[in-house]
């Protein structure tokens, strides 16, 4: 039995987007929390639990859920931050190239561990990932995070046009594939299988057919793509599907949009395409950081808000320049301050968290402290480095002549000023997968 003692930050239903107040935080500051040997939380409380614990001290720090990072892509490590123009022409100079090597079974599987240890050190306990067209890399990722008990969902890219020839598949072989994998992996542990066309441009109508069809025989599976990223890539699929309404109704005419769908982007949507979304339950997966980077538009995040559809949070490394969520979040906020408006921290760590889960149907596994979740947590510093260390106190009203301010201040300085270096330690059901080194 496992106890961590530290401040507790959680949510328990929806925040309200307009503003700071706390409906639905829950923060229990200075409270242990228990963690039975099931991996399960199973309570709270301020009291020492005794000698019976594992008890690990983290007083004076941070402990939420872990995040859960709803769109990356796990060969792309090695192409962050590279220069290039846009989407379409940094898939071919960049991504492609990278992808390719994951034939390779050594480079899959040491990829894959790569991946999903960087994801443990910048605080994601959970990820909706993309691998690649190879069926071994899809199971060298499953693998990787069944080795670290962690909540998986991917499955093999389908490609069968506008891609190298080495990354196409054909829709028969594909489906073989995918098929096996499914019955291999899909519901083993915490893995779930993702139907993954990688968008509508590199499939053909028959292979989005076969993929839709993957769907309905086994209706548990999720499905992933991209949509409306680029005003560029819209043109091109209007080009390629000519009597589709839009760029999302692609998807729908081929049975691809469900509750479990996930949606990379959907920056350039109408309001018909929003309500397609609510209707079918389907997410979109905001990246912000991979949106500001290749320069691909700005999320109108109220707008979603308006239609009432989910919206979660995803890295999209490599578009994204960091797997750290915290620094998705904050290029969240200043891709909403452009748009006029602005993004609350309560709003922002929801959908990282509790809104994801809930988007994925996983809240009774994941996404929150509250008894019978999995304990997928991490433990963060609230300030590193003497500038935010300053901010801190300065919110915590520890200056002289300043007062505390709300607690919404605080979390929000953090959640700007922070990153990967504020990882404490990151647990997964109860077991701890990462702990910082201890400095000189």
């Amino acid at each position: 039995m496992l106890a961590l003692r530290a401040d507790l930050l959680d949510f328990t239903a929806t925040p309200a987007w307009g503003g700071s107040a706390m409906d639905g935080v829950r923060l229990r500051p200075d409270h242990w929390l228990l963690v039975g040997d099931d991996g399960r939380i199973v309570g709270a409380q301020r009291e020492d639990p005794g000698p019976d614990w594992q008890r690990h001290d983290h007083r004076g720090r941070l402990l939420m859920p872990g995040f859960i990072d709803t769109h990356v892509h796990c060969p792309q490590i090695e192409v962050m931050a590279s220069y290039g123009t846009g989407l379409l022409d940094w898939l071919a100079t960049y991504t492609f190239p990278a992808e390719a090597r994951y034939a390779d079974a050594d480079v899959a599987r040491e990829g894959a561990a790569r991946f999903v240890d960087a994801l443990l050190a910048h605080g994601t306990t959970a990820a909706v990932a993309f691998p690649t067209v190879h069926a071994g890399a899809t199971e060298a990722l499953f693998e990787a995070a069944t080795r670290r008990g962690m909540r998986l969902v991917t499955g093999k890219v389908l490609m069968d046009r506008h891609a190298p020839p080495a990354l196409r598949d054909d829709v028969s072989a594909a489906e073989r594939d995918c098929e096996a994998l499914i019955q291999r992996w899909h519901g083993r542990g915490r893995n779930a299988y993702a139907v993954t066309p990688r968008f509508a441009v590199t499939s053909t109508p028959g292979q989005l057919a076969m993929a839709g069809a993957l769907c309905r025989r086994h209706p548990g599976v999720y499905m992933q793509t991209h949509v409306a990223e680029t005003e560029e890539e819209v043109r091109r699929v209007a080009e390629l599907f000519p009597h589709a309404r839009s760029y999302l109704d692609v998807y729908r005419e081929h049975g691809l949009l469900h509750a479990r769908a996930v949606l990379a982007h959907g920056i350039w949507l109408d309001a018909e395409d929003r309500a397609l979304l609510h209707d079918s339950g389907a997410q979109i997966a905001h990246c912000p950081g991979s949106n500001t980077f290749l320069g691909s538009g700005l999320f109108d995040w109220q707008a979603a808000v308006d239609a009432a559809h989910h919206v979660s949070l995803g890295s999209d490394v490599g578009g994204g320049t960091s797997l750290c969520m915290l620094r998705t979040l904050a290029e969240a906020c200043k891709v909403q301050a452009l748009r006029g408006t602005r993004l609350p921290a309560w709003v922002a760590l929801h959908a990282a968290t509790l809104g994801a889960a809930t988007g994925l149907g996983l809240e009774g596994e994941m996404g929150h402290l509250g008894e019978g979740a999995l304990a997928d947590v991490v433990v963060w510093d609230w300030a590193v480095g003497s500038v935010a260390e300053h901010r801190d106190a300065a919110a915590r009203g520890a200056l002289p002549g300043l007062p505390a301010q709300p607690l919404h201040a605080r979390v929000y300085a953090w959640m700007m000023l922070g990153d990967e270096r504020n990882v404490a330690a990151a647990y997964v059901a109860g077991e701890q997968r990462f702990a910082r080194a201890p400095t000189a």
